[in-house]
């Protein structure tokens, strides 16, 4: 009897076991999601436009979810960049064109997630009308123009960033990766 009990609770405890580790599997693959700053209910990114994160989230507050250091995500980007249209102006690999490249150490607004979320969604008029300034300089023919209604959700333009960041100069300071030091600003 004893027996049978106990190996009751082992069947029991390992599928509970792999319950929690299906559970886990399924919560990871689930997309991004970050408190909404002002509901403070969960946003899904790929359920909201870039603009009405912009319009919901405090100036500084954006953060990309992802890492230049997942591969799966920067190729995802790096195909979404180009089914924009982004390589129009940038390049194909991001080594520039009419508009800067995104290979070297310039970051023109600045590199920190919310900056670049707002440049791409509003365009570079609108983000200077927000109190944003150029940083860095580069030879560019035109401004940037707004994206953000052309995107179609917050992650797509998380994982285009997420590419843009890992194409950033292996060879130039790593401390500006991400923008401007917060020490410097």
């Amino acid at each position: 009897m004893l027996k049978n009990v106990l190996c009751g609770s082992a069947v029991a405890a390992f599928a509970l076991a792999a319950a929690l580790c299906v559970q886990g599997a399924a919560n990871a693959a689930d997309p991004p999601k970050a408190d909404a700053a002002k509901s403070g209910a969960n946003v899904d990114y790929t359920k909201i436009a870039p603009p009405d994160l912009v319009k919901q989230t405090p100036k500084g507050q954006i953060k990309n979810p992802y890492k230049d250091s997942q591969a799966d995500i920067v190729a995802d980007g790096e195909k979404k960049f180009l089914s924009y249209s982004c390589n129009g102006c940038h390049g194909g690999g991001g080594g520039g064109g009419m508009c800067p490249p995104l290979t070297n150490d310039v970051w023109v607004y600045d590199g920190d997630d919310d900056t670049l979320f707002r440049l791409v969604t509003l365009g570079s008029d609108e983000l200077q009308k927000s109190g944003y300034s150029r940083k860095g300089s580069e030879n560019v023919v035109g401004p940037m123009p707004p994206f953000g209604t052309l995107i179609k959700s917050s992650d797509d333009l998380f994982r285009i960033l997420t590419f843009v960041r890992s194409k950033y100069s292996p060879n130039a300071d790593q401390a500006y990766k991400y923008g401007t030091p917060a020490e410097q600003k």
